[in-house]
């Protein structure tokens, strides 16, 4: 595991997401959070520990500058929290060997499962915290679906990309 390359990539996504993702907004229900690439990402030999506190870290970030009052914090913690217990359900026994979940060492399937749940989850957190209300609903359903397939086709195009 070449942290380096994982620190560097998570320092340019959450730069991304904060000075050009955090700007976009497409007919107001689009907000692709992008940053979840990185907690996705991690190593799956971490301890559960130390995912839940990289999860932590992240969403305070994303707090910090959206200005949200723990709403990604909560969500990153819960989507870290769920983590290995899905990558258990989802991923083989052979390919839960390999330290890395990318597209190469898990294939497509296992991947596009893993992705689409764990934004799903992600999203609709940050919109029903943020909402606080069961009276925007559909506002809410809206934002989670948009948000999420534009966050998934990123994220799966970029192990596409990366991973060939």
């Amino acid at each position: 595991m070449d942290w380096t390359k994982q620190i560097g990539r998570y320092i340019l996504v959450m730069a991304l997401q904060v000075l050009l993702f955090d700007q976009l907004q497409l007919l107001g229900a689009c907000h692709p959070y992008i940053y979840v690439l990185c907690l996705l990402m991690m190593p799956i030999t971490l301890p559960h520990s130390v995912d839940m506190i990289l999860g932590a870290a992240a969403g305070i970030i994303m707090d910090i500058f959206c200005n949200s009052l723990g709403v990604h914090t909560a969500a990153c913690i819960l989507v870290m929290f769920i983590r290995p217990y899905l990558i258990g359900a989802i991923v083989s026994d052979k390919d839960r060997l390999n330290e890395q979940i990318n597209l190469h060492t898990i294939g497509m399937e296992a991947l596009v499962k893993y992705v689409i749940i764990m934004v799903l989850i992600h999203h609709l957190t940050i919109f029903l915290l943020a909402a606080w209300s069961w009276h925007h609903i559909g506002f809410v359903a809206l934002e989670t679906i948009v948000s999420s397939t534009v966050t998934i086709l990123i994220i799966i195009g970029y192990n596409a990309l990366r991973y060939r």
